[in-house]
């Protein structure tokens, strides 16, 4: 078991409906620079919080974010952080604009090489400080160590340091609200996936994930369908919020695995939401795994459907199984990779891909090879 002493407690924490502009006064004074993408903006989004900051000190917007951000664009934000001379970084947005945010605060200042961090621990510097606001309940970056970035051959890697830990993150519901029902589905059963991983990962599961896991699969199982068709509902969108967050401090604790390693070539590749990926490999994936992971997988079942609690271990994983798939479908996803123009003979070569994805595969219950990957696309199908 990790040592309890080394855990990730997360950042400071503010949660409620517009709240947001609150964070300008936590910052330290100068210039900051703010990265977000074109549709936050266009949605109107940051100008409560654009606004505040700009009443006390000189702000560089950075909106050239994009879905599954490059590395082109992590260093032009830090290119714009530099000229400007920020002293501070706020991310606002999806799970893309906070990773290049936190990248930019690490890389601003540190002064370190993007090449030389990829991995795990090995960001060692010191950033400059940081805030982290979610628009959609998901990714749950605002909590963790991991920021990734797609690279040459649409390969995705990550840098995984506690130095990326922002130091404030504000949860306000009213940024959500009203999203499309397909994007609040891919990210709320994105957060449902960081969970049931953190509840299995072989490399470092402890008590106090266990607890924001349950948690968390509690909140999001609850919400995730009254947020995707009542996508005004401010209670269900602030509790996939604190679900999504709950989430991230879970897999930030106790790292994701086999799914997550698994879609990242479905997004690398088709361009798919990061959420959908995960939606796709989810019960393909947990199916492997169910055996090597019955215990814990029953104790997740009686979250999703209290009935479980009644069944064997292994009738009760295989309830898991199914719950998690009538709540994809529920959701309005569509779970096969045939919906989305996949070809099932691509199967070879995204199980290559996914054999990039060693940092995630460590922590699955059971090892995944090459051919078993193949299997599980196909399997996917």
């Amino acid at each position: 078991m990790k040592p309890l002493s080394l855990l990730n407690p997360g950042p400071r924490l503010l949660i409620g409906s517009g709240r947001t502009p609150e964070l300008a006064a936590l910052l330290p004074q100068g210039p900051v620079l703010l990265v977000t993408d074109r549709d936050v903006r266009g949605f109107g989004l940051l100008d409560p919080l654009l606004a505040e900051l700009e009443k006390r000190r000189a702000v560089t917007l950075f909106d050239s974010v994009e879905a599954d951000p490059s590395r082109a664009t992590l260093l032009a934000a830090v290119e714009a952080g530099r000229a400007a001379g920020v002293g501070a970084v706020v991310g606002l947005g999806g799970g893309s604009p906070m990773d290049v945010a936190k990248l930019a605060a690490y890389l601003l200042g540190s002064g370190g090489d993007l090449d030389s961090i990829w991995g795990v621990g090995l960001a060692q510097g010191r950033r400059l400080p940081l805030a982290l606001v979610p628009t959609t309940a998901g990714t749950g970056s605002e909590a963790t160590p991991v920021a990734v970035i797609t690279v040459e051959g649409a390969e995705k890697r990550g840098v995984n340091s506690p130095a990326l830990i922002p130091d404030w993150a504000l949860l306000d519901a009213s940024l959500t609200l009203g999203k499309p029902r397909a994007l609040t589905a891919a990210t709320g059963v994105d957060a449902m996936v960081h969970a049931i991983e953190a509840y299995t990962s072989a490399k470092a599961k402890n008590p106090i994930s266990d607890m924001q896991a349950r948690e968390a699969l509690r909140l999001l199982s609850a919400n995730l369908v009254t947020a995707c068709e009542q996508p005004n509902d401010l209670a269900a969108r602030e509790a996939m919020l604190v679900g999504a967050h709950l989430a991230g401090l879970a897999f930030a604790n106790a790292p994701v695995a086999g799914v997550h390693a698994l879609a990242y070539p479905l997004g690398g590749i088709h361009h798919l939401a990061h959420g959908l990926s995960n939606a796709l490999m989810l019960r393909p994936v947990l199916a492997f795994n169910a055996e090597a992971a019955r215990e814990p997988y029953a104790e997740l079942a009686a979250i999703l459907d209290p009935s479980a609690a009644a069944l064997g271990s292994q009738a009760a994983a295989a309830r898991l199984i199914e719950a998690c798939e009538e709540l994809v479908l529920a959701s309005g996803l569509k779970p096969r990779l045939r919906d989305h123009g996949i070809e099932r003979d691509e199967a070879p070569l995204l199980a290559r891909e996914a054999m990039k994805q060693q940092r995630l595969l460590v922590n699955n219950p059971v090892p995944i090879s090459e051919e078993d990957a193949r299997r599980l696309y196909e399997a996917a199908w």
